[in-house]
């Protein structure tokens, strides 16, 4: 087995995204509950990336929009890509050593969010017409009500809802990550990246 293999799909990382889905299902279930106008459902895609790397990390993002929207939620699945670009993204800004200190963490998360918003807008656009069901549709309203364009309404509002959403998950990870113990994180190979520090 080669150390890509190894690293990316040991049963240690396989076990890591199982339980981060159910995080990011969890996050996603109570942020609908509230109709918050951000979405808490990307906190275990980037632990998964900060732990075991970029591909582990698009995998996990993938499969929680894809079991959201076979369960919960159809509009979902269509975000996949969106949830990929999360993963793939935080994976290598933790390669980066992007996840060490807060502030590198809080800008870490402002570069997820403009990555997805250029995979997302599209999708909202040509599938859904800007509006989604979620509490971010006020804001496409509003934007929308003011003069501004459809697609600038909703590049406006994905790239708002994102960045406090990406900063608070990102930085939730960066805390889970400085507290973990070594008998948890042990064998994580991306770790020695991104261990945050003081």
């Amino acid at each position: 087995m080669s150390t890509t293999t190894r690293t990316y799909f040991d049963t240690k990382v396989l076990a890591l995204i199982a339980v981060a889905i159910v995080i990011n299902i969890v996050g996603g279930q109570f942020n609908d509950l509230l109709r918050l106008p951000i979405f808490l459902d990307s906190i275990g895609t980037i632990l998964v990336a900060v732990l075991a790397g970029p591909i582990a990390g698009a995998i996990t993002g993938i499969f929680t929009n894809v079991i959201i929207g076979l369960i919960f939620a159809p509009v979902a699945a269509a975000f996949a890509p969106v949830a990929l670009v999360i993963g793939l993204v935080a994976g290598l800004l933790a390669r980066a050593g992007w996840f060490k200190t807060i502030w590198q963490t809080v800008i870490s998360g402002v570069v997820i969010a403009a990555a997805l918003t250029v995979v997302a807008v599209p999708i909202r656009i040509y599938l859904f017409g800007g509006v989604t069901g979620s509490g971010a549709d006020f804001f496409v309203a509003y934007f929308s009500s003011v003069g501004q364009t459809l697609v600038s309404s909703v590049a406006f509002t994905v790239f708002g809802a994102n960045v406090a959403d990406k900063v608070l998950s990102a930085l939730l990870v960066w805390g889970l990550v400085r507290q973990l113990p070594e008998r948890l994180t042990g064998g994580y190979d991306y770790l020695k990246f991104s261990r945050a520090s003081v």
